[in-house]
C-alpha cells in the first residue's frame, strides 16, 4: 500500500519501518506535534485517498489531538457516510472495521489525552462510539477502550445502547455481526464500576441470545463482579452452559473468590 509520506516518514525525516512507528510516536517523540497541522489537512482533504484520510484520523486520535476526536464524532454521527467507511473490512463477518480501529486508537490515547488536557474530548468521542455499538461492529476493541475515569461517565450511554441492542435481538431482524457478544462485552466493561447493572445487562442479553460465544464472554462479568449479583449470574451460566462454560464459570468464581477473600467477602456460588 502506497501511503502518503506523512504516514510513512519518521520524525527524523527517514522512512519509518512501520506505520505504528508513526502512530505510537506520541509516547516518545515530542516532534509529533509538528506534524499535527499537516495530518489534519490530509484527514480533511476530500481529494486524498480514503485510506490516507482514515489513517491520518487514527494517528491524530492516538495522539489525543482535538482534530482526531472531532473527526470521530463526525463519523459516528453518520457512520455509513463516513469518508472511509468499508475501506477496512472484518474478515469474519465481512463488515466495516474502521470504527473498531478508531476505538483502539481512543483506547491507546488515554495517557496522551491526560497529558495534553484533552480527557473530556476523548470521553465525548468514546461516548459517540458507545452510542452506535448496537449497529456498528467493534471487534472487541470498544470494551478495551472503556476504562479509567471515562468509564463511569459513560455508564448511562452503555446501558441505553445495550438495551437498544437487546431490543434489536428480540425483534428477529437480521444483524450482520455478533451483536449479542458485543453487548455482553459492554456489560463486562461496566462491571468494574457498577456490578449490579452489568449483571442485569448481561442477563438481558443472554435471555435474548444465549449463544455459546455470548456465554463465554459473560463469564468475564462473573470474574469481575462482586456479591449476590455475581453468584446469580454464575448459577445461570451453570444451568444454560455446556461443559466448557461450566469450566470457565468455575475458573471465574475462583478468581472472584480469591479477590473477595482479600476484601473480606465470601463468594460461594
Amino acid at each position: 500500500m502506497d501511503l502518503h509520506p506523512l504516514l510513512r516518514t519518521g520524525f527524523d525525516g527517514h522512512p519509518a519501518a512501520d506505520f505504528d512507528d508513526i502512530r505510537y510516536g506520541v509516547y516518545e517523540d515530542p516532534r509529533h506535534r509538528d506534524r499535527v497541522p499537516s495530518l489534519t489537512a490530509l484527514m480533511n482533504d476530500e481529494a486524498a485517498s480514503a485510506m490516507d484520510r482514515f489513517l491520518a484520523c487514527v494517528v491524530l486520535t492516538t495522539w489525543a489531538e482535538p482534530a482526531g476526536y472531532e473527526a470521530v464524532l463526525r463519523a459516528a454521527a453518520d457512520p455509513r457516510n463516513a469518508p472511509w467507511y468499508d475501506i477496512s473490512v472484518d474478515r469474519k463477518f465481512s463488515v466495516d472495521s474502521t470504527f473498531a480501529q478508531l476505538a483502539d486508537a481512543l483506547g491507546s490515547g488515554e495517557e496522551p489525552a491526560e497529558e495534553k488536557g484533552h480527557a473530556r474530548l476523548r470521553t465525548e468521542a468514546l461516548r459517540a462510539l458507545v452510542r452506535i455499538a448496537d449497529t456498528e461492529y467493534f471487534e472487541e476493541k470498544l470494551e478495551g477502550a472503556l476504562h479509567g475515569a471515562a468509564l463511569a461517565a459513560l455508564l448511562p450511554d452503555v446501558v441505553e445502547t445495550v438495551l437498544r441492542g437487546v431490543r434489536a435481538l428480540e425483534s428477529g431482524r437480521r444483524i450482520r455481526f455478533d451483536l449479542a457478544t458485543q453487548l455482553v462485552d459492554l456489560a463486562c466493561a461496566i462491571s468494574l464500576v457498577d456490578a449490579p447493572v452489568a449483571v442485569a445487562l448481561a442477563e438481558r442479553v443472554i435471555a435474548a441470545d444465549p449463544g455459546h460465544r455470548v456465554l463465554v464472554h459473560a463469564t468475564t462479568v462473573v470474574a469481575r463482579a462482586e456479591g449476590e449479583e455475581r453468584r446469580r449470574l454464575a448459577r445461570r451460566l451453570l444451568v444454560v452452559g455446556d461443559e466448557e462454560i461450566r469450566r470457565l464459570v468455575a475458573e471465574a468464581v475462583r478468581a472472584a473468590d480469591h479477590s473477595a477473600v482479600r476484601q473480606g467477602e465470601t463468594g460461594t456460588v
